[in-house]
């Protein structure tokens, strides 16, 4: 693993690290939008696109030969904070489907818009690899 947490004192954050530690290279994953590979939004709507957006973050991370465990940060920007907290059963079923249990240091930013006029959400990370041999 080449990221461990930094916890603190008292409850546990619920959903994301308060900290992680990272070794090896680094990779900066640009923002992900829940757009198709072909840049088509297949779906409007938050779950969907968040879905998608983090395939594609994802996809980024494997094209580097990284894992899930490797993303020490994470931010999200959504454009509508009040879908995003109906949707947070939902969003979370999403998220362990694909991260498991794997919380990095993260921030969720409501903004006003995207630069993708049917984006909903934007998915932006950093993460820390192994070194190659």
């Amino acid at each position: 693993m080449t990221t461990q947490i930094v916890m603190l004192d008292g409850p546990p954050p619920r959903g994301y690290s308060d900290g992680r530690i990272g070794r090896g290279r680094v990779l900066h994953i640009a923002g992900q939008v829940g757009w198709t590979r072909e840049q088509k939004f297949a779906v409007k709507d938050l779950v969907g696109q968040f879905t998608q957006a983090l395939d594609n973050m994802l996809a980024v991370l494997a094209a580097a030969h990284g894992h899930v465990e490797d993303i020490a940060e994470m931010t999200i920007y959504v454009t509508d904070i009040d879908d995003y907290r109906h949707f947070r059963k939902e969003l979370g079923l999403a998220w362990r489907a694909r991260m498991g249990s794997h919380f990095p240091a993260m921030a969720l930013v409501a903004v006003t818009a995207l630069v993708e006029r049917d984006a909903v959400v934007e998915i932006q990370a950093v993460a820390y690899l192994e070194h190659e041999e």
